[in-house]
């Protein structure tokens, strides 16, 4: 039995040996040789429902039989993979996407992998140092989800480049239909990570290059080549504002959510009529709608959804917000739930700031609202309303004009305080 560390561990201590950095990373086990129930006998924990991978019984590090795969239908359950003792290292690597994810170091060094001899059968190392992203063989194409990973490593690897073959390989796969047949869950796992890496618009221009941003996200596609006013958006092309925000978000390390408000809260300029361009009257309702869908096809989780329909519906009012007095201000927050919710909200105002330091020559620019806004909160949340509440009804008040006192009360606390906001 022999045991190698593979893929992104491997990748990783080279790129950081390369950098000059410290690689901090998780390990990935393949084992050579054997079989499930030598495995079991030693002590290993089975966690692979598709294929047998198992966690060690101290390091609880992940161990993968080598294995080789056959696709037998599409969608990520139409492969067939075969783990045997007689299936090699090299065959192993050989099934894996991109050539730096294709090395392996013997585990006898795996504890100094920079200074270890690496096993390449496919050119990852000097795919690596020329920043590369390759594939390693033909069955690339077999599973369209590489697709989206591959994006995915663009974005990490922000000065990487997609070799030509493998984006000349990706577009026939798309034309072929391919991506046509990813499962909800696997794209919307890699869309999240993507959106989590440090340039996510990279994983976007890379889909949008090939063609499958087409077909997986319609509403963000057609958002290139519409115009927006050029004295509020100088870089004019809503695509590449939309790249921007993006990019924002990640250097302002926003969460999951907050990402995915940026990605969406102007879809709806994709379907602004042309005779009213470079105006987008009434977007934020369509983007609301557009969103929407784009939750139900990829099934993205309820808190980004939430947020996202918060920040498309509102990001016009709180951008606008400077100028609203103490009523505005009021059901401003109450729209955004923010007195429930103000952790949330605070998300929202983030999403919003991304969005207006998303432009060109703006990307330093002070966004005031924020703290006026979050003053605002701090103003009604603090009024008493279990004793407003109480008075008005010693006052005989019931139902909704009790709430409506309530809410007078937020509002003179904020008003009271407003010509100091």
């Amino acid at each position: 039995m022999d045991i190698y560390l593979v893929g992104g561990a491997v990748r990783d201590a080279l790129l950081a040996r390369e950098r000059n950095e410290q690689a901090h990373v998780d390990r990935d086990w393949v084992v050579v040789g054997t079989t499930p129930e030598a495995l079991l006998a030693r002590g290993f924990v089975p966690v692979g429902r598709d294929f047998p991978v198992f966690l060690h019984p101290d390091t609880r590090e992940e161990y993968a039989l080598a294995r080789t795969e056959r696709k037998t239908a599409p969608g990520y359950h139409g492969f067939d993979f075969h783990a045997h003792p007689t299936v090699t290292l090299e065959d192993d690597l050989a099934r894996r996407d991109l050539t730096i994810n294709a090395m392996a170091i013997a585990q006898a060094h795996a504890d100094a992998p920079t200074d270890a001899v690496v096993i390449d059968p496919h050119g990852g190392l000097q795919d690596l140092h020329h920043k590369v992203l390759r594939h390693v063989t033909g069955a690339f194409a077999e599973d369209p989800v590489r697709i989206l990973r591959l994006a995915r490593f663009a974005a990490r690897f922000d000065d990487f480049s997609v070799a030509p073959e493998t984006m000349a390989l990706m577009r026939r796969m798309v034309e072929h239909g391919e991506v046509d047949h990813l499962v909800a869950e696997r794209v919307w796992q890699e869309l999240a990570r993507g959106l989590m890496e440090r340039r996510p618009s990279r994983m976007f221009e890379v889909l949008r290059a090939c063609g499958a941003l087409r077909r997986l996200l319609p509403e963000v596609d057609r958002l290139w080549g519409v115009p927006q006013r050029a004295d509020y958006h100088p870089e004019v092309d809503t695509g590449v504002h939309l790249m921007m925000v993006l990019d924002m978000s990640a250097r302002l390390a926003a969460s999951l959510p907050v990402r995915f408000a940026c990605l969406c809260h102007d879809l709806g300029k994709g379907t602004t009529p042309a005779d009213v361009l470079p105006r987008h009257i009434g977007h934020e309702q369509r983007s609301v709608h557009l969103l929407r869908q784009v939750c139900e096809r990829w099934r993205a989780p309820r808190e980004c959804r939430e947020l996202a329909e918060v920040v498309a519906r509102e990001h016009g009012h709180i951008h606008r917000s400077g100028e609203f007095g103490a009523a505005a201000l009021l059901r401003l927050l109450h729209r955004c739930d923010a007195l429930r919710r103000p952790e949330r909200f605070d998300e929202v105002l983030l999403a919003c700031e991304c969005d207006v330091r998303g432009r060109l020559g703006f990307e330093n620019a002070p966004y005031p609202q924020r703290d006026r806004l979050l003053t605002a909160l701090e103003l009604a949340r603090a009024v008493d309303t279990a004793h407003v509440a109480a008075q008005a009804r010693r006052d005989g008040l019931e139902g909704e004009h009790i709430g409506e006192r309530v809410r007078a009360a937020q509002q003179h606390a904020i008003e009271h305080d407003l010509p100091h906001l």
